[in-house]
């Protein structure tokens, strides 16, 4: 018999997440669990689950499971979420709040309105331009405006912001469906990456992100991320100016500084319900 278990919904900018709260038996979900949980049509829907279990180093660990059953090492908008589930339960307000994640411990503000916390800071660590999942990694050089391989009208950047990203900078939004699926499997990425098709504008970027296990989601705040630190190594936008990137779901303020040591996310989130499902055993 499945057992059954209390699971959140939230959302950042749509970008939607069911969390569980694992913390007091450590067990994390599997991937037929996850797969389950974010079906649209036999289980709950949503582009992820978090798993939040033990974390001597944070108030939790934050696991992001993808909605085709891998997991990734870093999500912006889930963190957000995760932050206020964390908040809104304790009935309390912290100033500030450290989630252990798959790109390290992040350090998490949020903001407090009607209904709890509306929206969170997070410090998302360094972006590297040089890491072993990125196409610079045997390499050691920067994979930055350069061509991608195979694919000679296509020039990107490659930033690691916990997880691998590939930024086109002035490429159609209209072609992230189309060109997303073999980019995300291109082979100079040895983990797959997310792919981010950026439109510069004045005052700002405009993105449609297709997500690594996901496909095409209303948001992504490393892909936001990623997209501000190609748009400032370009010189495309300046360094150290809290950046509008407009995504499907709406905008987010990115933070880049000269060095790219410490990358920030200001942005939305949402509660949506709590239930209880029969989620399937681990296998």
């Amino acid at each position: 018999m499945d057992a059954s278990e209390r699971i959140f919904k939230y959302h950042g900018l749509g970008n939607d997440f069911v969390v569980l709260d694992r913390r007091s038996t450590g067990v994390d979900i599997d991937a037929e669990q996850s797969r389950w949980l974010c079906d649209r049509r036999r289980g709950i829907g949503a582009d992820g689950v978090l798993a939040l279990l033990p974390s001597s180093r944070g108030v939790a660990r934050m696991v992001v499971h993808n909605a085709d059953g891998s997991i990734a090492e870093m999500c912006g908008n889930g963190l957000r979420c995760a932050v206020k589930y964390l908040v809104d339960q304790s009935g309390q307000h912290p100033a500030t709040l450290d989630v252990e994640t798959g790109a390290g411990v992040l350090a998490c503000k949020p903001g407090y309105g009607d209904g709890g916390v509306v929206g969170v800071d997070i410090s998302m660590g360094p972006a590297r331009l040089v890491a072993a999942n990125l196409p610079s990694g045997t390499t050691g050089q920067p994979f930055v405006d350069a061509p991608v391989p195979g694919h000679p009208d296509l020039r990107g950047t490659a930033v690691n912001m916990g997880n691998p990203h590939l930024v086109l900078l002035d490429q159609p939004l209209e072609d992230a469906e189309r060109l997303g699926p073999a980019l995300e499997h291109h082979p100079a990425f040895p983990d797959r990456t997310n792919v981010e098709f950026v439109r510069v504008d004045e005052d700002g970027l405009t993105v449609v992100v297709w997500e690594r296990g996901c496909g095409l989601t209303q948001a992504c705040g490393t892909g936001a991320c990623a997209s501000a630190v190609a748009a400032v190594l370009g010189k495309r936008l300046p360094a150290n100016a809290w950046l509008r990137v407009t995504l499907p779901g709406g905008d987010l303020r990115i933070r880049v500084p000269d060095d790219l040591s410490d990358i920030r996310l200001r942005g939305p989130v949402a509660f949506v319900f709590e239930g209880v499902v029969a989620l399937p055993r681990a296998r």
